[in-house]
């Protein structure tokens, strides 16, 4: 789901501590150019809240009592047109983030994120741009247990071996966490050409997004 670039930015809370959705809500109604239009306590009700509400951006409390992020978050993805998803934790290396992530999130964010902060990375995600570091993906992998750590390094070698040459190198850009703009001017191509590349290799690869694609090119990497 893409906003209007003359429409303010739609987002839906999702948590399921009542303190936390009151708390965003305040922070963010007056931030220029969002509007928040829902929240909700549970993950079971994430697919509905959006269907009313059609909003842009989830924020997406990865712990919860009902449905949690994961899972909700995997629910949303798998539906034509889904919003992009950010979840939500109170810890950076939260092992449950990274199955959020490979479940189709755009990024997280920790919950004590200063408000301007929040702002701009719902922007972002809006934009095409993940949130999502390499030295925090370093982080969750490493909470990753060894046997599935080794299937995921041969199952990311075996997606970077069906691309082309160039293809991989915008993949290593987009996994070094680079912008359209910079791996434009790294590769010599427009940015249109680097969008056109990463759609690409994401229909190629079968991943929903660049932060997939990011964690991709991580897994092939050495230690």
């Amino acid at each position: 789901m893409t906003a209007d670039e003359s429409a303010p930015i739609r987002v839906l809370i999702v948590d399921d501590d009542a303190l936390v959705r009151a708390g965003l809500t305040l922070m963010l109604k007056g931030a220029a150019g969002l509007r928040i239009v829902g929240a909700v306590a549970d993950g079971a009700d994430v697919e509905s809240a959006v269907a009313e509400h059609r909003p842009d951006v989830v924020l997406m409390d990865i712990r919860m009592n009902g449905v949690d992020g994961i899972e909700a978050t995997r629910r949303l993805r798998a539906r034509s047109g889904a919003p992009e998803v950010v979840v939500l934790t109170t810890f950076d290396a939260d092992e449950l983030v990274f199955g959020a992530l490979r479940s189709g999130a755009s990024g997280f964010l920790l919950k004590d994120t200063p408000p301007e902060d929040i702002v701009d990375a719902v922007r972002k995600v809006v934009a095409g741009e993940p949130i999502l570091s390499p030295s925090v993906t370093r982080k969750l992998i490493a909470h990753l247990v060894p046997q599935e750590e080794s299937r995921r390094r041969a199952e990311a070698r075996q997606v970077l071996e069906r691309l082309s040459e160039r293809e991989r190198e915008v993949a290593l850009a987009v996994g070094q966490g680079k912008p359209n703009a910079v791996i434009a001017g790294e590769l010599h191509m427009s940015v249109g050409t680097v969008k056109g590349y990463i759609s690409r290799i994401l229909t190629k690869a079968g991943l929903d997004n660049r932060v997939q694609l990011a964690l991709v090119v991580h897994d092939t990497r050495p230690d």
